[in-house]
């Protein structure tokens, strides 16, 4: 069992289809895609974010705080039995300074450890660290699964620093039900299909002729958060159905007759 932690800064940007093809020759120049990918390749990511009954969560993350952190469950494939591998990630972000601690987990072991804070067998001193401080989190924070984003991600290294990172995503969907990652990948879209988020992940300054490369296609760092685009998202749906506003809703689900599995926790709901 691997555990990883990540800590790096991470700037962000908005991308037309445009911008997005004339930036990729450039950059094949400099990166490499990450992996055995193509430059062309994608690999899907879902994702359940838990945060409170009132959202506190997001809500304080979208006030911009120094200090900010979140929990969420992550996959790269729609899990098909309780054996699959899933991971769970607690995000914290430091005065601009972002890390990440995670384990990879069966999804039964995930929940059984989210719900009622039970470790799994044969576990490593390093993982076992990582869950020490998730379940902190969980036994301060009554926190439960609140919105599924799944989207498809386009990654690159730098050819001469390896640290250096630089993702694509796009075809960003999102729902507020059906909130288990084994209940597949539906939704409605966050953004349109044209558009491109890209994120830069790199422990030291941006490079050069990256930066140049931006300036000249008009591409501007420009704050984004895929769960905080979502709730926005949300409280506009929900202040529309209180007025009676016309608005757009999300997509039928693909499985209607899933049922979400029950949990019970005295810190939390899942």
């Amino acid at each position: 069992m691997i555990t990883k932690t990540f800590k790096r800064y991470e700037k962000k940007y908005q991308l037309d289809t445009y911008q997005f093809n004339k930036l990729l020759p450039e950059l094949l120049l400099h990166m490499n895609p990450n992996g055995y990918l193509s430059s062309k390749d994608s690999y899907p990511i879902y994702n359940i974010y838990f945060d409170t009954e009132n959202f506190d969560v997001i809500r304080h993350s979208l006030s911009k705080p120094y200090y900010k952190e979140k929990l969420r469950l992550r996959s790269y494939t729609i899990p098909e039995t309780a054996e699959d591998l899933v991971f769970i990630e607690l995000k914290k972000k430091i005065g601009g300074i972002v890390s990440k601690r995670r384990v990879p987990l069966t999804l039964k072991e995930a929940n059984e450890f989210i719900a009622f804070g039970q470790y799994p067998e044969k576990l490593k001193d390093q993982s076992h660290l990582v869950l020490d401080e998730i379940r902190y989190y969980l036994e301060t924070h009554t926190v439960e699964p609140k919105t599924y984003i799944s989207y498809e991600r386009m990654a690159f290294v730098g050819k001469s620093d390896p640290e250096f990172r630089l993702t694509f995503d796009f075809n960003i969907k999102t729902r507020k039900d059906y909130l288990s990652l084994d209940a597949g990948d539906f939704g409605s879209l966050l953004l349109p299909k044209n558009y491109y988020i890209m994120e830069i992940k790199i422990l030291g300054s941006i490079p050069l002729w990256l930066s140049h490369t931006l300036s000249e296609l008009k591409i501007y760092s420009s704050s984004f958060s895929k769960y905080g685009t979502a709730y926005k998202k949300y409280r506009k749906e929900s202040f529309g159905a209180v007025f009676n506003f016309p608005v757009q809703q999300n997509s039928v689900c693909q499985n209607p007759t899933y049922q979400q599995p029950i949990y019970q926790n005295s810190a939390m709901k899942y």
